[in-house]
């Protein structure tokens, strides 16, 4: 779990400087609409829509937007029909990938994929490759900062929680899926608002690098979320908190 409160950490002081608003939008249309087609348009009947609904409120996407984007996913506007797949491969130094991708040309989307990981020291696997190494959970991170341990891990584990983890500056709240909800509707309703909160894939080991290899992981994982067609990013990359400090995380 380490690996992925230091990369959400990573992730959350570069955003403000280079957060490209119209390709989180694209993928968010794209998400809030094969939500809506797959479990219907309304929110609260629907929690991968609705969760994909907070995301977008929180990247202040206009409303008109997602009233689309909905529309096109239920049908009562003409839109792309987008294929879902889940791709797996490698990273430097061993590392295991897996991306969620959303596509209308699968042929272009392998291409480009195929593409950015050759340039970033990685390569496609077949499917199941790395697949083995990861459970899907609900993680919701808090900042120590913000909340007291005794408190956290009595309300969580009290709502269903499965496990709480101490990783440096973090709490790391562990769930399965289908329980995700009730724990954070019910940490939020006591004031302990995380500052990461998603059902993610979640590696069973780690891979730690440094140096070149950890500056080569990180450039890999930028450039397939900056892919339009990749929806969601999972490694078991690890990185030391002094490796991170180095690069300025």
């Amino acid at each position: 779990m380490s690996g992925h409160s230091k990369w959400a950490t990573i992730k959350r002081k570069k955003g403000a400087s280079d957060a490209k608003r119209g390709r989180i939008f694209t993928k968010l249309i794209r998400e809030i609409a094969v939500a809506a087609k797959n479990g219907g348009g309304d929110p609260d009947g629907n929690p991968r829509l609705r969760t994909v609904l907070e995301k977008a409120r929180a990247a202040n996407m206009p409303a008109d937007n997602v009233t689309r984007a909905i529309k096109r996913g239920t049908g009562e506007l003409e839109g792309i029909t987008y294929e879902e797949s889940v791709m797996e491969g490698y990273g430097p130094g061993g590392t295991a990938v897996i991306f969620d991708v959303l596509t209308d040309n699968r042929n272009r989307t392998l291409s480009e994929i195929r593409n950015v990981l050759s340039k970033n020291g990685g390569n496609l696997g077949e499917a199941g490759c790395v697949a083995w190494n990861f459970s899907k959970k609900g993680i919701l991170i808090f900042d120590k900062k913000d909340v007291a341990e005794d408190t956290l891990m009595e309300a969580a584990l009290d709502a269903g929680a499965e496990d709480i983890k101490d990783d440096d500056e973090h709490f790391t709240v562990l769930t399965e899926p289908s329980a995700f909800e009730a724990v954070k509707k019910t940490l939020l309703d006591k004031g302990m608002k995380p500052g990461t909160a998603e059902v993610t894939m979640v590696p069973q080991n780690s891979v730690t690098l440094t140096g070149s290899e950890a500056e080569r992981m990180i450039k890999l994982i930028e450039a397939l979320e900056d892919n339009d067609d990749v929806q969601n990013v999972y490694s078991n990359f690890d990185i030391s908190k002094e490796e991170m400090e180095r690069m300025g995380g």
